[in-house]
């Protein structure tokens, strides 16, 4: 008797359900929420953004900062209409500094799964030794980010803040051309195996 067929297992919908779920939370970002000064009612929250579309526009033009529909889309930075502050900026990079650490440590797993779970396994079975060259890769880059968030954190300007959200900016949209490769990669040498496997069950 033939078993029936499982869901199919679909790895890079897996690997974005891992960030969205938020397995690897950042210690700044718990902090950030616990120091919100106020929180928009949900009456408002589209007054909210609005509000922070405003403020955001006149530090853009300040210090030459990507759009915010860019920003937002890369970063989801309308989370901070919740959050009342006076350095708009700072909170930015916080934001920023929270996905990075979610990929960072997220890629660490992938080159080092010691106590991983099990899914982080199957998914280094399906990396090559390209990928693995590219995650080596990718990890240095966002290791040098987190000792630059290290040193803006504990010394606050806002002209250096402004510099990081412009330099990562642009770092993490060439980066996210190589994860998204990768992941691509991930996903056909995936489907390879499985099919391979399915030929050595029923053949």
């Amino acid at each position: 008797m033939q078993k029936g067929k499982g869901p199919e297992f679909n790895p890079q919908r897996r690997l974005e359900n891992i960030y969205k779920d938020n397995i690897f939370i950042s210690g700044m970002a718990k902090a950030n929420k616990k120091h919100s000064k106020n929180e928009c009612k949900y009456e408002e929250k589209e007054a909210c953004l609005e509000k922070l579309k405003e403020k955001y526009e006149k530090i853009r033009e300040k210090y030459n900062l990507p759009e915010f529909s860019e920003m937002n889309k890369d970063f989801s930075i309308e989370r901070i209409s919740e959050v009342e502050s006076d350095y708009l900026v700072r909170e930015i990079r916080r934001v920023m500094a929270e996905k990075f650490s979610n990929y960072i440590r997220f890629i660490e797993a992938l080159l080092n799964p010691v106590n991983s779970p099990m899914f982080v396994f199957s998914v280094v079975k399906s990396l090559t030794s390209e990928d693995k060259e590219k995650l080596k890769d990718i990890y240095k880059k966002l290791a040098k980010i987190e000792v630059e968030i290290l040193e803006v954190d504990t010394d606050f300007k806002e002209e250096k803040e402004a510099e990081f959200i412009n330099r990562n900016f642009k770092e993490w949209s060439e980066m996210k051309k190589e994860l998204l490769k990768i992941i691509t990669s991930i996903n056909s040498n995936w489907n390879s195996k499985n099919e391979g496997n399915n030929k050595g069950y029923f053949g």
